[in-house]
């Protein structure tokens, strides 16, 4: 007993921090916490600054004049913010859900050793990670064969399924959940997908959550499919949507062959604060999902650890 005593003082002793390394990372946790958060605080701030402040002022953290005429013109686009924000919300959601799915039961499978395939179908995942077949490859499969061209699944198929996310769920399933308890469902009589649905989905809520908010990143803040599949713009998404805008305000502001009418909505049209305005639309939907993941992507991080 004392000898056990000893050994857990020893390892007590090596876990604890000294108060001056402590400062340290709190200072340098702060200094992370204020880079992440800076940025969304200038461009809110930049967002409710009048047009006219910031031609002359540039982007300042206090306006020297506040206008709302940035979100105003955003409520007269309301109609297109909508569908777009409906699309937005869609494609996240169904493409997650998919996502997790497939991701998931891929990783199962090839973390049970005694697949047949397990070696093969380990390399066609882990190839992919490293070579791709290029963009015209892709465009043309996906548009020629799969004919996904200005279809909702454009947006959602392309980032389904990660192989990065599927070595993460197979490292997971091996190292966490212990071939005992499989077996032991195997000898009541538990086929695969009762073992995977009651016993490893259960035990792999960490994971899970982690894939699904490494995905809803993903398809959230995703514009680049959009762009190369989407021609109809009831099918833009609002990132998608704000990519247009910024782009058609540029082109209207450089054309000087525009009609006056055109001209004089240039003038007035708060080109700034409106493409920050969007991006504070864009931030806080998915900014306020994410304290209630939170928890689970936190143990998710240390997702295929080794454990003494």
């Amino acid at each position: 007993m004392a000898g056990k005593r000893e050994a857990e003082d020893s390892v007590s002793r090596l876990n604890q921090i000294k108060p001056s390394t402590n400062v340290c990372f709190n200072i340098l946790f702060a200094v992370l916490a204020l880079i992440c958060v800076v940025p969304v605080v200038l461009i809110f701030m930049i967002s409710v600054s009048a047009e006219q402040s910031i031609t002359m002022n540039g982007y300042r953290f206090w306006p020297g004049e506040f206008s709302l005429e940035s979100y105003l013109f955003l409520f007269q686009e309301g109609q297109q913010i909508v569908r777009a924000l409906q699309i937005s919300i869609l494609v996240t959601v169904a493409g997650t859900v998919l996502g997790v799915t497939l991701t998931s039961t891929m990783g199962y499978v090839l973390s049970r050793k005694e697949h047949r395939l397990n070696g093969f179908l380990t390399m066609v995942v882990f190839i992919p990670m490293i070579f791709n077949g290029g963009l015209i490859a892709t465009y043309v499969v996906n548009t020629q064969l799969l004919y996904l061209k200005d279809s909702i699944w454009a947006l959602i198929l392309p980032l389904c399924v990660s192989s990065f996310n599927v070595v993460i769920c197979r490292t997971y399933f091996r190292t966490n959940i212990p071939d005992s308890v499989i077996e032991s469902a195997q000898i009541d009589g538990a086929k695969q997908f009762t073992i995977f649905g009651r016993i490893a989905l259960p035990l792999s809520k960490p994971l899970l959550a982690t894939i699904a908010l490494f995905l809803a990143f993903g398809y959230w803040n995703d514009w680049y499919q959009s762009s190369l599949y989407i021609n109809n713009s009831n099918l833009y998404s609002l990132q998608s949507l704000l990519d247009h805008i910024q782009r058609n305000m540029e082109v209207m502001a450089n054309n000087p062959s525009l009609g006056v009418t055109m001209q004089e909505y240039i003038n007035h049209m708060p080109k700034e604060g409106a493409r920050m305005a969007m991006a504070i639309l864009i931030i806080v939907p998915i900014a306020c999902t994410y304290p209630f993941f939170q928890r689970y992507f936190i143990s998710g991080l240390t997702v295929g650890a080794v454990k003494g």
